[in-house]
């Protein structure tokens, strides 16, 4: 008996330590989004924030929190309404899974870039376009331009956090 409860202890410390790191890591999204919003939403939108997607290869539980934050950064700084916030909802999703994929599968860490960099470059175009009403391929090559840092500093805070013990 006493294993059991100790089992549901451990279930309940890990539950909320899962919890614990989701709300730091929303928070931390939301707070690079803020102070970075200058150069986020311009042409070439690089979104530093978008390098904690790579937090999902370590962390898979984050892949929901990361859609979210994205969601609620779009709610509070994008002001390009519903479409866009439900979009980068998605795009969150979309890239932090293909980041948790690419560590399932064993790939180098450099590959976690490319979802970072692809993902929001060719999937926030979609709606973009039509609310901006400018090409596809225009936006797809300004958005995939801008995340290219972002990327890198994905697979470098993931070589980081993957050393330290949460």
């Amino acid at each position: 008996m006493e294993l059991k409860v100790s089992d549901e202890k451990t279930a309940a410390v890990s539950a909320v330590k899962k919890i614990s790191i989701s709300g730091i890591v929303m928070a931390l999204y939301v707070t690079v989004m803020f102070f970075t919003q200058g150069f986020a939403f311009g042409q070439f939108q690089i979104r530093i924030a978008t390098a904690l997607y790579g937090l999902s290869a370590i962390y898979p539980f984050l892949i929901l929190p990361l859609g979210l934050s994205n969601l609620l950064s779009n709610t509070i700084m994008g002001g390009l309404g519903p479409l866009d916030m439900i979009g980068g909802f998605a795009a969150g999703l979309i890239t932090s899974t293909a980041v948790y994929f690419i560590k399932k599968l064993q790939l180098n860490d450099w590959f976690i870039a490319l979802p970072i960099i692809l993902g929001p470059g060719l999937l926030v175009p979609i709606w973009l376009s039509y609310l901006l009403h400018l090409p596809y391929r225009v936006l797809a090559i300004s958005l995939v331009t801008g995340q290219i840092i972002p990327g890198i500093v994905g697979v470098i805070l993931v070589k980081v956090m993957r050393n330290i013990k949460l």
